[in-house]
């Protein structure tokens, strides 16, 4: 799928819009994506934490998991967005657990991953860029 001008916008106003279903009180660091499946549906997902930290949820992963429960089960391209409650945002990359899980659910032709600050100001990257040699696997 060609991801257009159009659809990285769609896409980043879609997470900018999860970014406000955020759960963060313990960080106040608050993260939306939107992810555009191969099935040409975008799930969105907000971070939701949880006081043990280790059972909290990336933006990521969320947007992904609500994909696959639908019955998705690869992904063209996501756009992130996210900041501390107060700030503006700037460039916020997908941690570790999350580039591996978009590994697994990556269409072949590589997922596009669109880091925003805002609707105008964005970069596109890919996930071979920021996980070279994943576990891919097994």
């Amino acid at each position: 799928m060609n991801i257009n001008d159009d659809v990285v916008k769609e896409l980043v106003s879609k997470a900018i819009d999860a970014r406000e279903h955020a759960y963060a009180p313990y960080s106040e660091f608050l993260v939306g994506c939107a992810a555009l499946g191969s099935d040409g549906k975008i799930y969105t997902g907000c971070n939701i934490e949880n006081v043990s930290y280790s059972a909290t949820n990336c933006a990521e992963r969320t947007a992904i998991f609500k994909g696959v429960s639908a019955g998705c089960l690869s992904f063209e391209a996501i756009a992130i967005m996210g900041a501390r409650k107060e700030e503006k945002p700037g460039l916020c990359y997908p941690c570790g657990v999350c580039r591996q899980v978009l590994a697994e659910f990556s269409a072949d032709e590589g997922l596009k991953i669109i880091i925003a600050k805002n609707i105008a100001e964005y970069k596109i990257t890919t996930l071979d860029a920021l996980m070279p040699f994943a576990f891919v696997e097994f």
